[in-house]
């Protein structure tokens, strides 16, 4: 008889650079910068004692409350409120993090821009449509390669890129601190106390972009399918939570400090949110007489950082939708795994939402306007999601004779725990709704990103409804859709295609290739969403549509 294999156990200190990738980033600190200017490191600190250590001790309490489930948020909704608010926390969960896998795809094609051509003009490069089918071909080669290493790509490309890019923001801080004491030249004029502050807090333009500093921090509860891989969660959990806490506060405040060293604060790049990081490393490798050797450095560190996040998105975030959602909720299809545990189909779906959104960010003109606008709908929709963690937080500080936390607990006391719980609920909703109007678009952008922004949440709710709707029919034996409906769909489809493949009413910037390769690209969209919507949504026998 042959000896039971041991169980592989992953350290803590893995599960926390893991769960690093998808909390914070160089790149996060570039974003909000560009939004608030050195006025950034005063709502980093508001940010940081009010919201990010209390967030990423929420975190470590549910966790340890619940070490023995599997499926993050979604397991803590079910417990605490029941399956139907569970599936509903679950879906919204999921996909309202799509995305920022698309700007993370997205990111990685940036990179390879730089790595290639050592400049951020991708345009130059490339059209909208070329920077679309790029995107594309990075998830499928990804979804690929989590099929063919099965899950060890986590936890490698995690190790590397998180520690990696930490690595690099620490030289990033340490080399400005060396320069200025050499005399080197601040870029920011006033540096002083006054540029700290914010010249009108309340005005709208200015709370708008808070959103963002939600999104850049959130995430921490992605590590939460994982425990089960660990040797002692309850205990263990925390403390990867905790060092994320600490790296975070590191980077964010050193970081955006350092900036305003090398960037006019005050006068920056319009494409600072796409190419910023780029530009910096670029700055303070040049200044150190290294040329655009750093640049070169951080655009390879950045590609495998931006494929550890998708890794780690792709499959934490599926986890967390499928892995303990009542099966009645969901079509069959997304149920599907294969022998390695993977949901491949789950996989795809999140691969064709994708896509749409892409769709919908190619109808703005330029590659920095989807990029910006993708990064500020994140700033919308992840906030809304993050309050299913308060909400389900608040239900066990509420009932803890229910829900008893055996080795970390989050404040003793119930009563003030429950504030607390309140409190991140509350802010987290007024920062997402404050999301909605778009911190950076101009005369010509403006209405078609606030009508995005409008519309992709409502369609994000309006497919949470219809999962279960199809799950229903399903077991009844019945398809999703009559003949006459899948017609109706068809039609729509091809015909918002069409329209966005002619970019709307842009339709005199595009010649010759351009055109073509856009209505190529349609016609293929077209047949593919044709043909896995129907697959998805059949009742899995055979015979014809009803």
């Amino acid at each position: 008889m042959q000896p039971e294999k041991q169980k592989q156990y992953i350290p803590w200190v893995i599960v926390g650079l893991m769960d690093f990738v998808t909390v914070i980033g160089f790149d996060d600190i570039i974003y909000n910068f560009q939004n608030q200017g050195l006025v950034a490191v005063t709502s980093w600190v508001l940010m940081t004692i009010f919201y990010v250590i209390p967030y990423n001790l929420i975190v470590a309490h549910m966790g340890s409350t619940f070490a023995e489930h599997g499926g993050g948020i979604t397991s803590w909704m079910r417990q605490t409120n029941g399956d139907t608010v569970g599936y509903f926390a679950a879906w919204f969960y999921w996909i309202t993090g799509l995305p920022y896998v698309v700007d993370v795809a997205n990111s990685v094609v940036i990179s390879f821009g730089w790595i290639s051509n050592g400049n951020g003009n991708i345009q130059a490069h490339m059209g909208n449509a070329w920077f679309g089918i790029f995107t594309a071909v990075v998830f499928v080669v990804f979804i690929w390669l989590q099929h063919f290493f099965k899950n060890k790509s986590l936890e490698v490309m995690s190790t590397i890129g998180g520690g990696a890019m930490f690595i690099m923001t620490v030289l990033f801080v340490i080399m400005t601190i060396a320069g200025l004491m050499h005399g080197n030249p601040i870029a920011t004029h006033p540096f002083h106390f006054s540029s700290f502050m914010p010249k009108n807090f309340f005005s709208l333009s200015f709370l708008s972009t808070f959103g963002l500093f939600v999104f850049a921090m959130n995430g921490s509860e992605l590590a939460a399918p994982y425990t089960a891989d660990m040797k002692n969660p309850a205990k263990d959990f925390p403390k990867a939570l905790k060092m994320i806490a600490i790296m975070t506060m590191f980077l964010t405040l050193f970081g955006t400090f350092s900036l305003g060293v090398y960037f006019n604060a005050h006068h920056l790049p319009n494409d600072l949110k796409m190419n910023g990081s780029y530009y910096a490393f670029q700055a303070i490798g040049r200044q150190f007489g290294m040329g655009n050797a750093l640049m070169y450095v951080f655009a390879v560190v950045q590609g495998i950082y931006m494929l550890a996040q998708l890794a780690v998105i792709l499959d934490a975030s599926t986890r967390v939708f499928l892995s303990d959602v009542a099966k009645r909720f969901m079509p069959r299809q997304l149920t599907k795994k294969t022998e390695d545990g993977l949901p491949i189909n789950g996989y795809w779906l999140t691969t064709i939402l994708c896509a749409v959104i892409m769709a919908l960010g190619g109808m703005l003109p330029k590659i920095n306007d989807i990029f910006n606008w993708l990064l500020n709908l994140n700033g919308i929709v992840s906030p809304f999601s993050t309050m299913f963690l308060f909400w389900s937080y608040i239900m066990v500080r509420k009932n803890p004779e229910r829900f008893p936390t055996p080795d970390y607990k989050y404040i003793k006391n119930d009563k003030l725990g429950l504030i607390v719980g309140l409190w991140m609920l509350i802010v987290t909703f007024l920062l997402a709704c404050l999301g909605f109007f778009p911190t950076d678009a101009n005369d010509k952008t403006f209405a078609l990103m606030l009508t995005l922004n409008i519309v992709v949440p409502i369609g994000m709710v309006l497919l949470g409804f219809m999962m279960p709707w199809i799950a229903k029919r399903q077991a009844a034996g019945q398809n999703a859709f009559g003949r006459t409906a899948w017609w109706i769909m068809t039609v729509i489809v091809a015909v918002a295609l069409i329209y966005l493949a002619s970019d709307g009413i842009n339709t005199s910037l595009l010649v010759g290739k351009s055109l073509a390769l856009r209505y190529a690209v349609t016609g293929i969209v077209d047949v593919i969403l044709f043909g896995l919507i129907m697959s998805m949504t059949k009742n899995g026998r055979r015979g014809t549509i009803a």
